[in-house]
């Protein structure tokens, strides 16, 4: 016996780095390892179990461990919500947060924010008002994560007013609350709002990161303001260093293809430094569609496809 305890340890560290680098093919191989040196029944290597499967995205084998499972803390409960959450089963997640509350385990300053993200997924406005409550009562009043996620709950649900009460009432706020509060003006055409708190933002010495320029640029482009975004996108590497990224790209692509700049927005994705996907040459196509470009799609099908069919041509 006392040799399955000097072994848990060691199991529980492999099971940690498993859990970290979602590596799956790792994580059967140890979970066997555990069986065969009967180690895998004890709660504490059972829990660390659940949490690696539900990090792999593997929830039915995380589930039939949790439901054998006799301790069931926080933590655990965390995990397979975020797992679910983060999957988009938003309903699974919210389902799974009802059993935590039933079962009355303790919350903690992580519990919250991804039952938010779930509310936000659902457009569920009155269970979010609810989690509301708990993050007040529970003391996490102050804490930036749980505010975030509330304000993000808020504009996802349609209540501008209330997320930017949260948003007013913050004694701090980080680059994700700024960037949060601008893509919930976006998601709603208040355009003219986004470039505002963009600008405030800056004025209190807040640092846009890569976010910050995803809700900016997607503002420019849902609301026609080409100058605007060019500007944007200049100032993006020149004046702050951060360099565009793919999702940059594709705003600037499809704000270009919306008024008909589509030689522009061409020329754009020849010069990226980063390799173009199939949604931002989708997106090339579709403008020139809409503005009768034939020459431009026929030179996008030509390096896109034409370079699919010489490969699978050469490996023939």
């Amino acid at each position: 016996m006392a040799k399955h305890h000097e072994l848990m340890p060691f199991y529980a560290t492999l099971l940690d780095t498993c859990s970290s680098s979602k590596n799956l093919n790792n994580l059967r191989k140890i979970h066997a390892r555990a069986i065969i040196f009967g180690i895998s029944h004890h709660d504490f290597i059972r829990t660390k179990l659940v949490s690696c499967y539900a990090s792999c995205s593997q929830l039915h084998q995380a589930n039939i461990l949790f439901s054998f499972t006799n301790r069931q803390p926080t933590f655990l409960f965390n995990s397979l919500i975020r797992a679910y959450s983060s999957l988009n089963m938003f309903s699974h997640s919210l389902s799974l947060f009802r059993q935590m509350v039933i079962s009355f385990k303790p919350f903690d300053r992580h519990t919250l924010p991804v039952v938010l993200k779930s509310c936000a997924g659902l457009s569920a406005l009155r269970i979010g008002q609810q989690v509301h409550g708990a993050v007040l009562v529970n003391g996490f009043g102050l804490d930036l994560k749980n505010l975030n996620a509330l304000i993000h709950m808020y504009g996802k649900c349609g209540h501008l007013g209330f997320a930017r009460k949260v948003f007013d009432g913050m004694c701090e706020r980080n680059e994700v609350t700024w960037s949060t509060m601008m893509s919930c003006y976006g998601m709603h055409g208040r355009f003219e709002e986004v470039f505002e708190m963009f600008g405030r933002m800056v004025e209190e010495g807040k640092k846009p990161d890569g976010v910050t320029f995803t809700a900016v640029l997607s503002a420019c482009s849902h609301g026609g303001f080409v100058e605007k975004g060019r500007e944007y996108f200049e100032m993006m590497e020149v004046r702050f260093g951060v360099k565009p990224e793919l999702r940059h790209y594709t705003c600037m692509v499809d704000m270009l293809g919306r008024v008909g700049l589509v030689e522009e927005a061409e020329k754009l994705i020849l010069r990226m430094d980063v390799e173009p996907d199939e949604a931002l040459w989708g997106a090339l196509l579709g403008a020139c569609k809409t503005h009768g470009k034939v020459d431009v799609a026929e030179r996008v099908v030509e390096r896109v496809y034409g370079r699919e069919l010489s490969v699978v041509g050469s490996s023939i």
